[in-house]
């Protein structure tokens, strides 16, 4: 199982800023760079339970491979976690569903450090967005 180019880059980049302060004004601009969700998707179904921000996923499905296969966009009201949810989506979208329900991200973000970091309700945020991506793949698989 690859790791997705985009997430690799994201890793890369982390791996070269040595102070906090610039990882989290990287993670800040990876969210600044998704792309909008519309108005009418901020619905309950795509809510995160479990983040005190307000976080929403939205998935789409196709196949890679011939097996099921998951994209996901997302959006936040705060500026890491919009930033975290960048990084997610960079690791799992476009992924196959046996893969993205396989990859336990919170495994591979604790190797770049990141979750140690992060503040106890940004940490459990994080999990609840892993758990919804990793769930949603495991009921399309």
């Amino acid at each position: 199982m690859s790791t997705p180019a985009a997430f690799s880059e994201i890793a890369d980049n982390l791996s070269f800023l040595d102070d906090w302060e610039d990882r989290y004004r990287y993670i800040i601009e990876l969210g600044q760079a998704l792309p909008p969700i519309d108005d009418d998707e901020r619905t309950a179904a795509n809510k995160v339970n479990g983040c005190v921000s307000q976080v929403w996923l939205v998935s789409g499905t196709g196949e890679a491979a011939g097996t099921p296969s998951l994209t996901f966009r997302g959006d936040s009201d705060a500026l890491i976690v919009k930033g975290l949810v960048a990084i997610l989506i960079a690791l799992y979208s476009g992924r196959p569903a046996k893969e993205i329900a396989e990859t336990n991200a919170i495994v591979v973000l604790d190797e770049l450090g990141l979750r140690e970091h992060l503040s106890t309700q940004r940490s459990n945020g994080l999990v609840a967005m892993v758990n919804r991506m990793r769930s949603e793949a495991k009921a399309l698989k």
